[in-house]
């Protein structure tokens, strides 16, 4: 009887009752606004830092399949410089629409990109990553890598020299906590500045921009694409789900926990935000971390108010026999169709 279990679970029931008597009129396009609103404020307000980007080349290489790949850096935030990856597809004529590439936990861009912690090629299988941004870019798009802030280059100094897969989230995170913001804001709002960074090029089509999201690059894209209209189509894998069956369920990284959030909204709503703009689903048959019958319980919520808004064909969904992972088989198609559309 000492437990606390079902207190928390009283708790969550208490204010998932509040939130739906709240949304009983349905969800306005005044209360998305509010809610796009509520969300920037638990996640943190990072604009009145905002630096120049002065981006800056730093390496170009011709790659396979007539890809070139290129390593740049670009700025924020005062003290803060984003190493990022840039592929470029064979086909360069034009306006291109380009893809921000969100890694999820491991040893950062490099991973998504085809290579090992060092930079070097990797001669082995893709791993779960499935080198997402080759296969984008194999397709036409332009694909931008940042690094996400607390992991591979930009993990803290005192462990930069960690084991390559480690990560700076709770340092990072709990500081941010303290003064106010979440690490999961500054993510969502450096991914804006990645998308200032693509706009500012004379190669890109700034109608055609999309993100790209797995685990907790899920994250990143879910929120940014939530918060930025100019999200034209997103790719979540491996993270849409609730955060009563994924981020509850289990001990999670400190980057997945926003403070107050269920006051206003379960993980569902927020990715509701993305409507009536192009949406795909992709998970995984055995994925631990998010249960794949949630996904498709939020699936089939997000496609009533799709078919309410009149864009039923605009939202989509994978389920792949596999585990927390990347797959790609229709995903990888379906962003470069819909962003080529």
């Amino acid at each position: 009887m000492w437990h606390p279990d079902d207190y928390l679970e009283r708790l969550y029931r208490r204010l998932e009752e509040k939130r739906k008597e709240a949304a009983s009129g349905g969800l306005s396009a005044a209360e998305r606004e509010r809610l796009r609103g509520r969300l920037q404020d638990l996640l943190g307000r990072f604009e009145e830092e905002e630096a120049p980007l002065q981006p800056k080349l730093l390496e170009s290489e011709e790659w396979a399949d007539g890809i070139t790949r290129q390593r740049i850096e670009y700025s924020t935030a005062e003290g803060l410089r984003v190493p990022a990856y840039l592929l470029l597809p064979k086909e360069r004529t034009g306006r291109r629409p380009a893809v921000l590439a969100w890694h999820g936990h491991g040893y950062g861009s490099r991973e998504a990109v085809g290579l090992l912690p060092d930079g070097t090629p990797n001669p082995g299988p893709p791993g779960i990553h499935r080198n997402f941004a080759v296969e984008l870019a194999r397709r036409g798009l332009i694909v931008l890598v940042p690094e996400i802030v607390g992991f591979g280059d930009r993990r803290i100094r005192d462990e930069a020299d960690g084991e390559p897969g480690s990560n700076s989230c709770f340092p990072i995170g709990a500081a941010l906590l303290l003064a106010g913001r979440t690490i999961a804001g500054l993510r969502a709002w450096e991914a804006r500045r990645a998308a200032d960074y693509l706009l500012s090029r004379d190669d890109v089509d700034v109608q055609r921009i999309g993100c790209f999201g797995f685990s907790g690059g899920g994250m990143v894209a879910s929120l940014s694409a939530a918060l930025d209209d100019r999200m034209r189509a997103t790719v979540i894998t491996g993270y849409s789900n609730t955060y009563k069956t994924s981020i509850l369920a289990r001990r999670h990284c400190l980057d997945n926990y926003i403070p107050g959030v269920l006051t206003e909204a379960e993980m569902p709503d927020l990715l509701a935000l993305i409507a009536p703009r192009e949406l795909y689903l992709e998970a995984g048959t055995e994925d631990h971390l998010f249960p794949v019958e949630q996904v498709k319980e939020v699936y089939s919520r997000l496609t009533e108010l799709y078919q309410s808004l009149g864009a039923g064909e605009s939202i989509g969904l994978d389920v792949f026999e596999g585990k927390h992972e990347i797959c790609g088989r229709r995903s990888f198609d379906w962003i470069a169709s819909r962003l080529k559309a």
